[in-house]
């Protein structure tokens, strides 16, 4: 009974083996060889597939010879349904191609042909694009959009298309003519280095043309005809993004050019050499914004054409296969004042060291000027500079201390210097002797007594400070600003003598010349005010009052401390009558502190706050000269680096903008 049992089964066993035998037909192994198709040509690599009907290794060589121009692109495939006919099989290859942003998505079919126990594809050019044929290869054309521009106040063109000629030697115009000595001559009539450029002169080949200069066409000082006296050379006429000036709010705008090779590096093959892109600034932050989108067509080269002969042919003899228009970018709108930028950077055009002047419209919170002088070497001191403010932040103690129940008549002692746990705080040098004793607050406001504030400071906490400092806009965020800044830093805890450093804009209290004009401007508006500077940005900017990240830094002397991140606005936002009291104080800055330089300004009363805030280790040490001002709806923040005192030097300053900004 066993061995019959065993002998049924054994049978059993046979009958189902030759059953999955008959069923399989080679499908198992034609999909199989399909998915290994689509994924060696998604790799753009068949160098170990099966072949049929070429060499592999040749197969290959014209994969990557069709496909050369879209590099470093590879295409996304998927093998469909398998149809079998014998020991033939086709199957469909969905491509699917990442152009810029746009896909091109086409199917080709691929033959498989089954030898022994394997299968083979069949090779043809049909496979890799339904409409190749042998010894075609793509073209790839792609057609930048114009950028857009930056706009101002009304509209004006910050940053816009302007004629420059592209000055160098073309070595196919040179002849007989020594390439080395018109390059020498060249560079002279120029300025560029000269030895730097003839050697590049000398390693080009013979049909480049080599750069030594881009120049403005308008006001430019070297002509045509000083040009085409050296051989080789020329100028050709073209139009670049630029600003009105070379230094026109270029730490704010930016710049535009040629796209470097770390920036293409970075870009992870959206860009290419050639691209132009925005560098610092808006035009670096906002460059999708601006740069808009590529055009790009794919194209099928005819066997054997050059590029010259390509170029010389009309119409086009390329087939074209996929193509997407450009995009052009979308303008970015500012509140920046072309008149008032240019007035703020006139003003500190002969300052040495590093400075600012910004300007604000209370009522709205427009940034009309960030100007960061020529000492600044191109940082944005303006806006993302460091600096303890020294006897401006007085405005904020007044306010703590209105707060606190004093008023602008309420008396404080004024004396010639005050110890703080050991430390010795004194008045700026020469202050006045009859400006001493018991005072009224107005009154060491307007003179700016250091020892009568630090002497209230027992009615003051560092907390309330801090409360204080955000209620008129400091150390909180700026949505509406859309660009990179510093809005101050006021710690919330500190005691002895560091709390009484924070009460003259000292210790770890840290503004930018943009959080000094936000703070006058809140006085002046009668609540706080959030600065605006990008009207329609494109992207999400950076929260405006963090750490900056920008390039270049600022001076040692800047930083004394790191930033502390932005807060949200603050829940006790100064009221128009506390506003009313500081306005009246800054008024008494001119009416009879040491401000009256700017009683002659014409039009609304001016009002103002100097500071001078001590920095490193010199013995006297050196100091930041400050001011700051209200005019009618306009508040502006003055800063030299290493400027003596704020009256002195920024005062003279300020007193020349508002004057001519009118």
């Amino acid at each position: 009974m066993g061995r019959t049992k065993n002998l049924v089964l054994g049978l059993a066993a046979l009958l189902i083996a030759g059953s999955l035998s008959a069923c399989d037909d080679g499908r198992s192994g034609a999909e199989g060889a399909a998915k290994q198709l689509a994924s060696s040509l998604a790799a753009l690599d068949v160098g170990s597939l099966a072949v049929d009907g070429k060499d592999a290794a040749a197969a290959n060589e014209q994969l990557k010879s069709v496909f050369a121009a879209l590099d470093p692109a590879k295409p996304s495939v998927e093998s469909g349904a398998v149809k079998l006919d014998g020991d033939k099989a086709s199957v469909p290859l969905n491509f699917t191609w990442r152009i810029g942003t746009a896909e091109w998505k086409y199917t080709s079919q691929a033959a498989l042909k089954k030898s022994g126990d394997k299968w083979a594809v069949q090779w043809s050019p049909a496979l890799l694009e339904p409409d190749l044929k042998d010894g075609e290869v793509l073209d790839k054309t792609v057609t930048p959009p114009a950028r857009a521009e930056i706009l101002g106040a009304g509209d004006a063109k910050l940053i816009s298309y302007r004629p420059v000629v592209y000055v160098g030697i073309d070595k196919t115009m040179i002849g007989s003519a020594d390439p080395a000595a018109s390059a020498a001559k060249l560079a002279q009539l120029v300025g560029v280095d000269e030895a730097a450029y003839v050697k590049q002169v000398q390693a080009s080949g013979p049909q480049a043309f080599v750069s030594a200069i881009t120049l403005r066409q308008d006001g430019r000082t070297i002509t045509d005809q000083q040009i085409a006296a050296i051989p080789g050379a020329r100028g050709i006429p073209d139009s670049l993004p630029l600003a009105p000036t070379r230094t026109f709010a270029r730490a704010v705008l930016g710049t535009v050019a040629e796209a470097s090779a770390e920036q293409i590096q970075k870009a992870g093959g959206s860009l290419k050499a050639g691209d132009v892109v925005g560098t610092g600034g808006l035009e670096e932050q906002y460059d999708s914004q601006l740069r808009g989108q590529d055009g790009v067509s794919i194209k099928v080269r005819p066997p054997g054409m050059t590029d010259d002969q390509i170029k010389a042919a009309k119409p086009d003899p390329r087939r074209v296969l996929f193509s997407v228009g450009t995009k052009p970018g979308d303008p970015l709108k500012t509140t920046l004042d072309p008149r008032l930028q240019q007035l703020a950077e006139d003003t500190l055009a002969g300052v040495g060291p590093a400075s600012a002047i910004v300007a604000l419209r209370p009522s709205t919170g427009a940034v009309l000027a960030a100007a960061s002088g020529p000492g600044s070497n191109g940082y944005n001191t303006a806006m993302l500079g460091q600096y303890a403010p020294g006897s401006t932040f007085k405005i904020v103690d007044s306010l703590a201390l209105i707060r606190n129940g004093m008023t602008p008549d309420s008396k404080v002692e004024c004396t010639p210097t005050i110890t703080v746990d050991g430390r010795t705080f004194k008045n700026a040098e020469g202050y006045p002797e009859s400006s001493l004793g018991s005072v009224a607050l107005r009154d060491a406001f307007a003179h700016s007594c250091n020892t009568a504030f630090i002497s209230s400071r027992d009615k003051v906490s560092q907390a309330q400070l801090e409360s204080a400092a955000t209620s008129l806009g400091l150390a909180v965020q700026a949505p509406k600003l859309g660009a990179d800044a510093f809005l101050g830093s006021v710690p919330g805890n500190a005691d002895g003598t560091e709390h009484a450093a924070s009460m003259i804009g000292q210790g770890k209290v840290l503004l930018s010349p943009l959080a000094a004009a936000i703070m006058a401007a809140s006085v002046a508006h009668g609540a706080p005010v959030s600065p605006q500077l990008v009207l329609n940005p494109g992207v999400v900017p950076p929260s405006a009052g963090a750490t900056p990240t920008a390039s270049g830094a600022p001076s040692s002397s800047s930083s004394a401390a790191p930033a502390s991140p932005a807060a949200p606005a603050s829940d006790k936002p100064v009221t128009p009558a506390e506003a009313a009291a500081l306005g009246d104080m800054m008024r008494a800055v001119v009416t009879s502190g040491h401000a009256g330089f700017l009683a002659s300004v014409p039009g609304p009363p001016v009002g103002a706050k100097t500071g001078t805030a001590e920095f490193g280790n010199d013995n006297p040490p050196k100091t930041h000269a400050w001011i700051v001002a209200v005019h009618g709806d306009l508040a502006v923040a003055v800063f030299v680096e290493d400027g003596g005192l704020g009256a002195t030097t920024s005062g003279p300053l300020l007193k020349s903008f508002l004057t001519a900004a009118g």
